[in-house]
């Protein structure tokens, strides 16, 4: 039996929580906090890190768990980390399913058909004695070695119920070099191949399980991107820390939020705590503000 679509699993959180809000689970260890001390030591093994990291991640969760409707960790952190860092991103990834989260493994990965069916495999349907609380709900990719390279992910979305965020418009400085060329652009062309990717797997909310990524740091793109891919979910990087703020990304939303989710990474995990308060609750308390920012939109009905 396929579990639900993962649109309308996203669709119902994010009704339920009145709120868009995404924490990138990214372990920039110079930002833990002091109490982490194989973190900032000099003699810690990578596995006494990386249990610090599990530890911090724990704490993180805890404080935001009721509010966000997902995470996202960023695998990359995890990995410079070794064997001990795999076991990290798992123990991590079942921790936010058991409070509740849907996960989004932000992995980036694009190869050819029969790697991109192992990376398929690794991260949304496991194989035989794969625990399923450790594998992820959806996955960012990378389309740049066209379709057959996005078949084998597509066909595990179909099998499992998961979900896909595909690069279209990132919010890196250098994104224009090529994602904006041509015409149609690069970004453009890949837009209209999420469209026709995420036909078969439009659920009830009415949008598709393949979604894009779409950077905050381009408001005007991603008004125009919205028109372009009007069932397509958008996963929004490059709010808070890299300069994009929550009422320039409004076009990106149908009512009550729906059809997009924000990242806030270092916003949230690594906030300036006031005199005397303990980082977990600073890092609440900066979930709530950024929350706050959203509900304050005036978003509108769609009719």
């Amino acid at each position: 039996m396929v579990a639900m679509n993962f649109a309308d699993q996203l669709y119902r959180r994010v009704l339920e929580l009145r709120n868009p809000c995404l924490v990138g689970l990214d372990p920039h260890l110079a930002m833990l906090p002091k109490e982490f001390e194989a973190v900032h030591g000099d003699s810690a093994t990578r596995a006494e890190v990386a249990a610090n990291v599990v530890q911090f991640f724990k704490g993180v969760i805890e404080a935001t768990a009721d509010l966000v409707p997902a995470v996202k960790p960023q695998s990359a952190f995890f990995e410079a980390l070794g064997v001990a860092g795999v076991e990290a991103w798992e123990e991590v990834v079942k921790m936010s399913h058991q409070a509740g989260l849907l996960v989004i493994g932000d992995v980036k990965r694009g190869d050819i058909g029969s790697t991109a069916a192992a990376y398929a495999t690794a991260f949304l349907t496991g194989m035989r004695g794969t625990d399923p609380e450790t594998l992820c709900d959806c996955i960012t990719i990378n389309p740049y070695l066209g379709s057959d390279s996005i078949d084998p992910f597509i066909k595990a979305c179909k099998e499992s119920g998961k979900g896909l965020y595909v690069l279209v418009r990132t919010s890196n400085p250098g994104s224009h070099e090529f994602q904006l060329k041509g015409e149609p652009t690069l970004s453009e062309l890949v837009a209209d191949a999420v469209n026709r990717w995420g036909k078969g797997l439009i659920g009830e909310s009415g949008y598709s399980s393949v979604g894009a990524v779409v950077g905050a740091t381009h408001p005007t793109d991603l008004a125009a991107l919205r028109q372009r891919m009007p069932k397509v979910p958008f996963l929004i990087p490059g709010y808070g820390a890299q300069g994009g703020g929550a009422k320039e990304l409004t076009p990106a939303f149908g009512a009550h939020f729906a059809g997009g989710l924000v990242n806030s990474s270092r916003g949230i995990l690594y906030p300036k705590a006031k005199p005397g308060q303990h980082w977990k609750d600073a890092v609440r308390e900066a979930a709530l503000t950024m929350i706050e920012e959203f509900r304050a939109l005036d978003l509108k009905p769609v009719s």
